[in-house]
């Protein structure tokens, strides 16, 4: 018997001879088993076969992955659609069934287009075709294929067995991005009419920043003011009222018009309407935007 690195090697004879005892040995680390003085077995225990990917007690050889693969395919979030290269379903996921409004098992088999009417028309087929014939991934953003106003983020990856549709509902995020861009439109007209200041505060009311029509009021640059407490711009008698409204904000999210006055650097009193509206991101408030208009009384 010789002793390698990791594993003993005995020959087929002595191995039958002394099976009980290389049985016990093959428990701590593999036994080769030689033929003729070349390698042929080698003899491992059922545990370490199973981290190999042997089947366990009374399943089939791969029916672990098998069924591994299906527990995967089930608890994937996204919407899942196995196509072959024939474009038709392999398989698909609850998540997609949720999406389509259709049962699972009654597509099996059926032409992509059985659960998606309109593919062929639609931008993404020609990239399934790509992934199906090219292997060729693709990523993006798209109008859904199911409902008008509907945006879906597609993966498609190619596979064996053909390829996988992957699919998320991005809408609400589409949306988000559109306010976003509405929202930094509102702020370019508004510095665009020159009259109208603003500014941009935190939870503490520091300055973060401030428009040109607003330096231009208070008389300062923009530096001047940057992490000065807004309400420190305010006359004395209007600070209290500042603070309430700004609380009144980002405790019950509505925005206040409240009238204040500005204190300019060369001590001038401004008459202002300040409009105070909550700034959030997707998890928490950032601070407030604050609109100055004057007053002319």
């Amino acid at each position: 018997m010789e002793t390698g690195q990791g594993h003993d090697r005995v020959s087929a004879a002595d191995f039958i001879r002394g099976f009980a005892s290389w049985r016990m040995q093959a428990a701590r680390r593999p036994v080769v088993v030689t033929h003729h003085g070349k390698d042929a077995h080698v003899l491992i225990s059922l545990d370490d076969y199973r981290r190999m990917g042997g089947p366990g007690e009374g399943q089939a050889p791969g029916a672990a992955l098998r069924e591994s693969q299906l527990l995967l395919l089930e608890s994937v979030r996204d919407a899942l659609i196995l196509v072959d290269r024939e474009r038709r379903i392999a398989a698909i996921n609850p998540a997609a069934a949720d999406m389509l409004e259709m049962a699972a098992a009654p597509l099996i088999g059926q032409p992509l287009r059985a659960a998606l009417p309109t593919i062929e028309s639609n931008l993404i087929f020609h990239h399934i075709l790509r992934m199906i014939d090219h292997r060729e991934r693709f990523s993006g953003d798209l109008p859904s294929l199911l409902r008008p106003g509907q945006w879906i983020h597609a993966d498609l990856v190619p596979l064996p067995v053909g390829g996988a549709i992957i699919l998320r509902d991005v809408s609400e995020a589409i949306a988000a991005l559109e306010a976003s861009d509405a929202r930094a439109a509102a702020l370019r007209a508004i510095d665009a009419d020159g009259g109208i200041g603003h500014a941009c505060i935190s939870l503490r009311e520091a300055v973060e920043y401030a428009n040109e029509a607003l330096t231009a009021m208070l008389g300062v640059g923009d530096e001047a003011i940057r992490r000065v407490k807004f309400s420190a711009l305010l006359s004395v008698g209007r600070r209290a009222a500042f603070g309430e409204a700004l609380e009144a904000v980002l405790r019950g999210g509505r925005p206040v018009r409240i009238e204040s006055e500005l204190v300019a650097r060369d001590g001038a009193t401004i008459p202002v309407a300040l409009a105070i509206a909550e700034r959030r991101n997707a998890y928490f408030s950032d601070g407030a935007v604050v609109i100055v208009t004057r007053r002319f009384t």
